[in-house]
């Protein structure tokens, strides 16, 4: 059975409540109204419909219950004929009687919040009906009969699914107010539902071949009627006897909410009294269950002195039984090991003799077996012996002859090393001596001149300085790769489609913007660099004895970046080959991700990316010269030149050099790279200088003083950057 259909036990206040509605309405003097909402019933009781038929009850309030059905079972709707209000909202209500058009005085019907999915046909005879409020149910479609409710003035049919109205429902002409929702209907449209009540009522009585009029021309037989019962013979008009009705209402309304809380009084002081009742009586209750308990106490530690007597003298039996059980077992067990050992001794005799015979069968066959085993053994060894002792001969031969071999070459290679070192030493002493001869008088002079300790400092620091460094060999790059765009677009701009143009012209655009920032960021760094300059000019002030030469030497003996780098662990060749290649800036990276020579062996250029080497000619260069590095490491040593060959002679550096910055175009191609671009506007000398915004790459010096716009793409020249072409 479902459970909205299972009737539940009202609780204890829901069952006074409604002992207290029903009194109150029995009473006399009462009004017209029988209140039962609130009670947690399941379906009305027999006695509600036997007071609104007795009483003559013209208002009948059920609301917020349990309600599946209106009708119990043996009760008639004729039971309610005298009710003109009925309140069943909130309860859960699916099916309404079909013969609830009996209630024929019915004026105000409310079953908003149930779960009707239809109304019954017979709802047409409830002709007195006014207001009509089905709001929050299921209902899908209404029925045509509601077109003969011709007192009807309020229709709610809000949150329903209905789709469509009644086309009957023209014929209501007292209708002011129809609630819907104007948003899911399809008949009448939605335009017109959002029009109002006026406007849908409009379009029915246009649908039906009716003529429109507003409810005000109808209203007046319906109030006529409402009120025919209680002022027929009222000299006052029918609009004065709706006010006096209306003004009777409220008063009525008024002393019934003083009635009502008045009874709720007496009702509050009666639950006084009746707690007080209970209080007394589970005292009363109380005293009866603690005599109770003692009487059961006594009699349960009589019985516990009884069945512990009987508990010990059990035990006793118990234990007696036990050792004599016991004595037996020992008895059984001694008698049949004794058994068991004289057939175990009966069996061993049988067996001695056949086993003395097998054991001596048995030492005669492995006394033949060793015989025959040790002359094989004699003879094994001795051939053993003759293989070892020619293999010992042999191997010492060959051994003289290795290291006679050896001892030649080794000889060689010391007298040819003698001589190299020998010349490579006289040919650095005359060097050493030039220089120091230079370097004595250029000492001298910087020793008397501060001005020029103090520019030879500036200059150190920003070649020492890391962020500059790198700041330049990007600049660099980005003005390679701006000439060689160029060059491309002029090459193939007669040539290549608007796509490929177009392509080349956002790559330069790109570059361009970047140059900026990175002209930026250089100045910016230049600027950072003399603020540190000034300041320690200002520390200076002491006239301190050779400041800027001990500034100088703390600058050159701070360790670079590389060097730490070795000493943290990292080989010395990979450090040498980042420099070389302008990637020091990549040294903390491979520090970080421990990456070595070997390592780098076994990795792609993909994975060069992953832990940040973003450029792809440097990924392809790094991969390429550490495999060369790695080649000459496995090169036999007789196989390598001497080191005179390939050791050069170079002056040895008063200041830490730059290593050179090596340029990686990655965009144009190759056959680019040789070719340099000439003036587009002379075309005799090389195009030196690059135009921003736009980044083209086609003037010279001499040529692009008057210009104002880019020759190229008749941009405006915003700022004109020279670059130098390395010999």
């Amino acid at each position: 059975m479902p459970l909205f259909f299972r009737k539940r036990k009202p609780s204890e206040e829901a069952r006074k409540r409604l002992e207290y509605q029903m009194c109150l309405a029995k009473e006399a003097g009462a009004d017209d109204i029988l209140d039962i909402s609130k009670c947690e019933l399941s379906e009305i009781p027999f006695g509600a419909f036997a007071t609104c038929k007795v009483l003559q009850k013209k208002v009948l309030i059920v609301h917020t219950n349990h309600l599946t059905s209106l009708l119990p079972k043996s009760c008639s709707l004729l039971s309610l004929a005298t009710i003109k209000v009925l309140d069943l909202h909130s309860n859960q209500l699916s099916t309404l009687p079909d013969d609830i058009g009996q209630l024929t005085a019915l004026q105000v019907l409310n079953v908003e919040r149930n779960q009707l999915t239809y109304l019954p046909h017979s709802i047409g005879n409830l002709t007195q009906l006014q207001t009509l409020n089905v709001k929050g149910n299921r209902l899908k479609e209404l029925p045509d009969s509601l077109g003969e409710l011709r007192s009807l003035r309020t229709l709610d049919v809000s949150e329903n699914e209905v789709r469509r109205l009644p086309q009957m429902l023209a014929h209501v002409r007292t209708l002011e107010t129809l609630s819907l929702d104007s948003s899911s209907m399809v008949y009448p449209p939605q335009e017109v539902c959002s029009a109002g009540t006026a406007a849908i009522q409009q379009f029915l009585c246009k649908e039906s071949g009716l003529e429109y009029y507003p409810p005000s021309q109808y209203l007046l037989p319906v109030l006529e009627q409402d009120g025919a019962e209680n002022s027929r013979d009222s000299p006052d008009g029918p609009t004065d006897r709706f006010s006096r009705e209306e003004v009777e209402w409220q008063n009525r309304f008024s002393d019934y909410e003083r009635r009502k809380e008045q009874k709720m009084l007496e009702k509050l002081e009666f639950e006084r009294r009746l707690e007080l009742g209970q209080r007394e009586q589970a005292q009363l209750l109380q005293q009866g269950s603690s005599q109770k308990d003692e009487i059961l106490q006594t009699v349960r530690e009589e019985q516990s002195r009884l069945e512990q007597g009987l508990n010990q003298r059990q035990r006793h039996l118990d234990a007696e039984r036990q050792r004599l059980l016991e004595q037996l077992k020992r008895t059984e067990q001694s008698i049949s090991s004794r058994i068991q050992t004289l057939l175990q001794e009966n069996q061993r005799q049988k067996k001695s003799s056949e086993i003395l015979k097998s054991l001596e069968n048995e030492r005669i066959r492995m006394e033949q077996l060793m015989s025959i085993t040790q002359e094989e053994t004699e003879s094994l060894r001795r051939r053993e012996v003759a293989s070892a002792m020619q293999q010992m001969l042999t191997e010492s031969c060959k051994n003289r002859l290795i290291q006679m071999a050896y001892e030649s070459q080794r000889q060689t290679l010391v007298q040819q090393a003698c001589s190299s070192m020998a010349e490579m030493d006289e040919r650095f002493q005359h060097i050493l001596s030039w220089q120091q001869m230079d370097q004595n008088k250029a000492i001298s002079q910087i020793l008397q001149e501060s001005a020029m300790q103090k520019a030879a400092f500036e200059a150190l620091q920003v070649k020492k300085d890391l962020m500059h460094r790198r700041i330049r060999n990007q600049i660099k790059l980005i003005e390679t790769e701006l000439l060689q765009l160029t060059q491309l677009e002029l090459k193939r701009k007669a040539l290549d489609t608007e796509t490929l143009q177009e392509m080349i012209s956002e790559q330069r655009w790109a570059l361009s913007s970047l140059l900026q920032q990175l002209l930026k960021e250089k100045q910016q760094r230049e600027e950072e660099l003399r603020d540190l300059l000034t300041e320690l000019e200002a520390k200076s002030e002491t006239k301190q004895e050779n400041y800027w030469l001990i500034q100088y030497q703390r600058l050159l003996n701070q360790k670079p970046l590389s060097l730490k780098l070795q000493e943290e662990g990292m080989e010395r060749q990979l450090v040498a080959l980042l420099v070389e290649l302008s990637a020091e800036h990549y040294l903390p990276v491979f520090a970080h991700h421990r990456i070595s020579l070997d390592v780098l062996s076994r990795m792609s250029p993909g994975d060069l990316a992953e832990v940040g080497v973003s450029e792809a000619g440097l990924q392809h260069e790094i991969l390429r010269r550490v495999q060369g590095l790695l080649d000459t490491a496995r090169t036999p040593p007789e196989l390598k030149p001497p080191k005179g060959e390939v050791l050069g002679v170079s002056e040895p550096p008063s200041a830490p050099q730059e290593p050179p910055e090596a340029v990686r175009p990655s965009a144009p191609p190759e056959e680019l790279e040789a070719q340099t671009s000439e003036c587009v506007v002379c075309l005799e000398r090389e195009a030196q200088m690059i135009f921003l915004n736009c980044g083209h790459v086609c003037c010279c010096q001499q040529c692009c003083q008057p210009l104002r716009t880019c020759p190229l793409c008749r941009q405006e020249i915003a700022q004109r950057l020279r670059i130098y072409h390395s010999g």
